[in-house]
């Protein structure tokens, strides 16, 4: 079995890590009063930055899985404040890149910190500073940027173990400062907005007000198509997998039909996918597909198919279709 369309009644989809997602109401305000600018947010995989972003903005923009290193492109969020339009720039994590693919997501969450006003520097406080945070660290610590360190994960955290963690970062990098939030209940996140609604340069918004990312539809079907990888296959699937949105079409009567290609590098990884007799394909599609028709607000008919490319982190089509620059 290589397709499967989630049934026309699906189950619900999985609650958001985040809550309180759904509700953005934007404001309005005076043009001559308005503020917008970039904040790239950046950290070691698995930091939350993604259930952060998804927190400021006020609903699902970005992926979120337990597993580290799900955010592979660069995807702009859109958080209002205020008068202020704050454009959330979520990297994937940092981390010292082993192939092709780490390559060009480690080159993808430094390019989204180029042209940033501010830089929101993510951490897993229960993980603390670790070796593999050092060179990121020093990297900032060389960045003219202003600079906001967020310790995530406080309520799980030991108080001791966070002000010991907070002194060491503002020797180390001096931000403008330092805030302790647990992006997954919301807790910290409303004065952390309000800091980065005020930091952002005075100037148009560039964005309408209702609009909550820059990402396409194709891009987000494939994005949600991916995460559902990841929750349902946990630990059994690597991550040599991809999601390529072959067909993407709008039908008269308002609904859409989605073909994906599941790309995977072994057969053993294709059978893991498909499950006995493709009920799992058909779990990941029908779930998908829930939270597809919540976020489009339409009808979607996912079809997906697996195949095995045992070469597709070689094919530059692919990265392009992905969202990710080729990196040599």
């Amino acid at each position: 079995m290589t397709a499967s369309e989630a049934p026309e009644t699906p189950e619900p989809a999985p609650e958001l890590e985040t809550a309180g997602l759904h509700t953005a109401e934007p404001a309005t305000v005076a043009t001559q009063d308005q503020r917008c600018g970039f904040v790239a947010v950046v950290g070691a995989p698995n930091a939350g930055k993604s259930t952060l972003v998804n927190a400021l903005v006020g609903q699902k923009v970005a992926i979120v899985s337990p597993k580290a290193q799900t955010t592979r492109v660069r995807l702009m969020g859109v958080a209002l404040e205020g008068a202020s339009q704050v454009l959330l720039v979520d990297t994937p994590g940092i981390f010292e890149p082993r192939r092709r693919l780490d390559r060009a997501m480690v080159a993808a969450a430094w390019g989204g910190a180029q042209d940033a006003d501010v830089i929101a520097f993510v951490i897993d406080a229960k993980t603390g500073l670790t070796k593999r945070l050092e060179p990121l660290v020093q990297s900032l610590a060389e960045r003219r940027e202003p600079k906001l360190v967020v310790l995530n994960k406080v309520d799980i955290t030991p108080k001791e173990k966070l002000l010991e963690l907070a002194m060491r970062l503002q020797e180390m990098l001096n931000p403008e400062e330092i805030f302790m939030i647990a992006a997954s209940t919301g807790d910290g996140v409303a004065g952390l907005k309000a800091a980065l609604a005020k930091r952002v340069p005075a100037g148009p918004w560039h964005f309408p007000e209702d609009q909550v990312s820059d990402a396409t539809d194709r891009m987000m079907a494939a994005e949600v198509t991916r995460e559902q990888l990841y929750l349902q296959l946990h630990a059994e699937l690597p991550y040599a997998s991809a999601i390529e949105t072959e067909k993407y079409e709008e039908r008269k009567d308002g609904s859409v039909v989605i073909h994906q290609q599941i790309h995977v590098g072994r057969d053993t990884q294709k059978a893991i996918v498909l499950g006995a007799k493709g009920v799992r394909l058909k779990e990941i599609g029908s779930r998908a597909r829930a939270e597809l028709e919540h976020l489009l607000d339409r009808k979607v008919h996912l079809f997906l198919h697996v195949k095995v490319n045992p070469k597709w982190e070689d094919d530059r089509g692919l990265y392009k279709e992905i969202g990710l620059d080729w990196v040599e």
